[in-house]
């Protein structure tokens, strides 16, 4: 395939297109089955490699549609489409949307490509990451702020990273895409201002989230951010473009189809989604997938993807006056919404995980934040008088697919994420409890009903004196004492069990973050002992540099992954320590050799000298028993400002991007084996647009959150 060279307006195009060679003649049509849809796209060129072929229908309970890519001669099988009308049309970088044409399965089409008569309309079609790495960010020279003339950045600014942290993983970015088509300018229903930076500062007032974006401002240089947010909507308006121009498919992205299927309203979002149980990815086969959609709404969505049909389940906090995201404050009228507060939910719901007999357990808000004496001082709970609890803000639930019973779950500790043990309790592991990590004995829970004594929880404890055990320990923030250990202030957020040790990892957010390793030995409460170990920001011993992870999973060979601010996938790997796990030194800083940083595909914001990328991951998920087809093992990080998932195969990424609706944006992911003796349609990876805007993706108001479903064909033409 040789390059081709074109002028003028074409020189954005021909950085992006990957074309057959001119000249060729019309490809053949592909075979295809009475329920397949096949064809092939050709441009001014020939045939169009690389491009996405997009069908879509109404006509099912729900509404569906498949996308796929062309192979290398333009040609194109959209596989086993339920019965219905479709519309039909081509997607591809360099082009702009091919005009819609009317199909049925079993038909073939020649469908067009439409090369974009400009950049400017070629970038349209670009990915959010493209027009986000057009931020200025603040130069390292700035740093750190000192608050005076000449150096007015904030000073508890300290660094470059910091900034980014905020306004990328742990910040602005946590909730939703920066720089689609929705955020890069200011929509004309805020109103006029007298600059782009007042616009700014007015958007960010909307709705009932804007007290949450005012707050995450507010830790940067809160004027200076809205400066450089407004110079960046700036020149844009003025016709500035992407430094950098994505790629179309290549290679085995090809290969990938993608499903999607509405689910919810549009004025709910969803956190993640879950399809199966992550140690055994054939529970629930083919069965109805389950959502978490937070603050929006009480009503979980479910998906039945046999039927194509959407519907919800119930939730119900145990307490009347359990709060609710109703009373949130509007600080100023939404431009889609008004001054209407469309959230409306007291349970809260952020993560639903599959149990081994199909039970749906969930982090679920039940009442209010003041705790019941049993997790208090003076209580006789083993936790309890290691380390009592006085609040908490979110709990647990499990949802009975058979019986549809839902049922609250008192818990003295926080919730956030949660992860199954493999061992003989079905011991539910939890993030979230800020100071404690906490558990519940699943199986004692089924049996009994009784939360309270199925429930246990620890503190953080680092074997500082080095005796192999847990002892009395200082308090964080206090100088290390020899012979005693340290506890630690380093709360899970992403929580996973190691299969191999039963180790539970967690994964801590801000600045440099990093990850916790939890033996629980044979009493958690009194003998948990836990090893800290920081991404190496910073260290001239490290090989590599990053920082601030978010979300992480574990492999089955122990090794843990997570995304990072710092616009890299890292891997931490313990077996690759050199120095002692325990003991004065064992501070966090001891292991460097443990990490691995794979920068993430895209560009780099022009000013940032460190390797990686603007992409802003949230989450990782590994795919430990190959329901996708890339290879067990496989770690998958969400990219949120890429419109994809980010896989990593011997060192490098496969990105499965969804194109339409533009602005997917997923928290979570699983793998689910519905059939393995139907080799690639038998199984896949499951996803959801977890955006709290749903209005910003691509259809604007009225367009409701998706379910998303990728599967791995052996080539671009399998039916």
């Amino acid at each position: 395939m040789r390059a081709i060279i074109l002028v003028g307006l074409g020189l954005a195009v021909a950085a992006v297109l990957l074309l057959a060679a001119p000249g060729q003649g019309a490809p053949e049509n592909p075979a295809i089955d009475d329920n397949d849809i096949g064809g092939t796209v050709t441009g001014a060129k020939g045939p169009e490699a690389g491009v996405w072929v997009i069908a879509e229908t109404t006509d099912l309970p729900t509404k569906f549609a498949r996308v796929v890519v062309t192979d290398g001669q333009g040609r194109f099988v959209i596989p086993d489409l339920p019965k219905a009308r479709y519309s039909v049309w081509v997607r591809g970088y360099g082009l702009v949307d091919s005009p819609r044409l009317a199909a049925a399965p079993g038909k073939r089409l020649a469908l067009k490509a439409v090369a974009a008569p400009s950049e400017k309309e070629a970038a349209r079609y670009y990915p959010a990451l493209y027009w986000f790495a057009m931020l200025h960010i603040p130069p390292k020279s700035q740093f750190p702020g000192t608050g005076t003339p000449g150096n007015g950045m904030d000073p508890r600014l300290k660094n470059q990273g910091q900034w980014l942290d905020v306004v990328k993983t742990d910040g602005c970015y946590t909730c939703h895409q920066l720089g689609d088509a929705a955020t890069r300018t200011i929509p004309a229903a805020l109103g006029k201002f007298d600059s782009s930076a007042a616009g700014w500062e007015r958007r960010i007032q909307s709705g009932q989230a804007g007290r949450g974006m005012v707050n995450a401002i507010g830790r940067l240089d809160t004027q200076l951010a809205l400066q450089l947010f407004g110079d960046w909507t700036d020149r844009i308006n003025k016709g500035e473009l992407p430094f950098a121009r994505p790629p179309r498919p290549q290679g085995i992205e090809r290969n990938i189809v993608v499903t999607l299927w509405d689910w919810n309203s549009p004025k709910a979002y969803l956190h993640d989604e879950i399809s199966t149980d992550k140690r055994n990815p054939h529970v629930n086969a083919n069965g109805l997938l389950y959502g978490s959609p937070e603050e929006s709404t009480d009503r979980v969505p479910t998906l039945d993807p046999v039927r194509n049909a959407s519907g919800h389940i119930t939730a119900v906090a145990r307490d009347a006056d359990t709060p609710t995201t109703k009373d949130n404050t509007v600080l100023a009228p939404s431009p889609y919404w008004g001054e209407e507060r469309i959230w409306d939910s007291r349970t809260n719901i952020h993560n639903p995980m599959f149990d081994a007999k199909g039970l749906v357990w969930l982090t679920a808000r039940i009442r209010g934040r003041d705790n019941p004496a049993f997790c208090k001082a003076g209580s006789q709970l083993a936790s309890a008088r290691l380390f009592p609890v006085e609040t908490s803000g979110r709990h647990l639930a499990v949802y009975d697919p058979a019986t549809r019973k839902y049922t609250p779950i008192d818990t003295c500790f926080s919730t956030h994420h949660l992860n199954f043990a493999s061992d003989a309790d079905d011991t539910l592991w939890t993030s979230g409890g800020g100071d404690v990590v906490g558990w519940l004995n699943t199986r004692k829970f089924l049996a009994t009903g009784d939360a309270t004594s199925s429930q246990g929880w620890t503190a953080l404890v680092v074997d500082t004196s080095g005796d192999g055990q847990r002892g009395s320990y200082t308090e964080p923030g206090q100088p290390q004492q020899p012979g005693k250990d340290m506890r630690v202030d380093a709360g899970f957020y992403g929580v996973s069990v190691n299969p191999v040790d039963g180790a539970v990892w967690g994964s801590f957010v801000g600045y440099p973050g990093g990850v916790v390793r939890l033996a629980p030995g044979n009493n958690p409460p009194q003998t948990a002992v836990a090893e800290i170990f920081y991404v190496p920001v910073d260290d001239p011993r490290a090989k590599v540099h990053g920082f601030s992870p978010r979300g992480m999973d574990i492999d089955r060979n122990g090794v843990v992954w997570m995304p990072l601010a710092s616009g890299q996938f890292a891997s931490f790997d313990r077996r690759k320590c050199k120095g002692p796990l325990n003991g004065p030194k064992a501070t966090g800083n001891h292991c460097p050799e443990g990490w691995t940083l794979y920068p993430f595909p895209g560009p780099q914001f022009r000013n940032v000298a460190m390797p990686g990328s603007a992409e802003s991951s949230y989450y990782a998920w590994v795919d430990q028993f190959d329901t996708f087809g890339l290879g067990a093992n496989t770690p998958i990080a969400t990219g949120n400002a890429s419109d994809a998932l980010l896989a990593l195969v011997k060192g490098k990424f496969v990105t499965l991007r969804v194109p339409y609706p533009m602005g997917f944006y997923a928290k979570g992911l699983d793998g689910r084996i519905d059939n393995p003796s139907t080799g690639w349609k038998g199984r896949g990876l499951w996803s959801t647009y977890a955006t709290r805007t749903p209005q910003h993706i691509e259809g604007g108001k009225g367009t409701s959150s998706k379910i998303v479903h990728f599967q791995l064909r052996p080539d671009p033409l399998a039916h």
